[in-house]
């Protein structure tokens, strides 16, 4: 016995895709952008330097917020270690025969505002401190990847004082990282659910 297979029947009522269309065209470059690594390397320590001054703004306000003596003691505790972040940045500018400067990270800036909001639209209590560990850690983890990121251009750039100060850092946002999980886990998330 031969069977028929039966063609598919478009479903007339379903609505069409759209075709995506993905251009193969380069982006034009800025005027003033990198060339080189070091150009690139120079970008990313403006950017990071602006992202913890901005941040030495927000942890008070992360602070004041949390009810957690824990998440409370950690906040301050990162707030005195963003200041030697900061310090050390100012560090690698001078090693490197730059002048500190900072130029507006849009990726932090966002992290920030999200806490913000987060901070905003919750109540006080475990459920907005569970909020906060949620956007700090989110800021931890972008710190985490630009660190280890200037830490790898600095090694290929032989910018040895740099390489010392961005690993030194890096181990702390690593370090910052693990005590918001462990403060989240110790029944900061369970009491959030009640």
């Amino acid at each position: 016995m031969v069977t028929k297979k039966s063609a598919a029947v478009p479903n007339k009522s379903a609505p069409k895709k759209a075709a995506v269309k993905i251009s193969a065209t380069k982006t034009p470059a800025k005027k003033g952008a990198a060339k080189e690594l070091k150009d690139l390397f120079e970008d990313g320590l403006k950017d990071i330097y602006w992202a913890e001054k901005a941040l030495t703004k927000a942890l008070p306000k992360m602070e004041k917020n949390a009810s957690s003596p824990k998440l409370k003691k950690a906040i301050a505790s990162h707030l005195q270690q963003t200041q030697s972040h900061i310090t050390r940045l100012e560090d690698c500018f001078a090693s490197i025969g730059k002048k500190a400067v900072a130029k507006k990270c849009d990726a932090m800036q966002g992290l920030l505002d999200e806490g913000k909001s987060i901070m905003e639209e919750t109540l006080p209590g475990s459920v907005r401190d569970a909020g906060i560990i949620a956007a700090a850690q989110k800021v931890e983890h972008y710190e985490i990847a630009t660190y280890g990121t200037l830490a790898a251009f600095a090694k290929v750039l032989d910018e040895k004082k740099c390489l010392k100060n961005l690993l030194a850092t890096l181990a702390e946002e690593k370090e910052c990282d693990e005590l918001l999980t462990g403060i989240a886990d110790t029944d900061l998330n369970t009491d959030a659910m009640k």
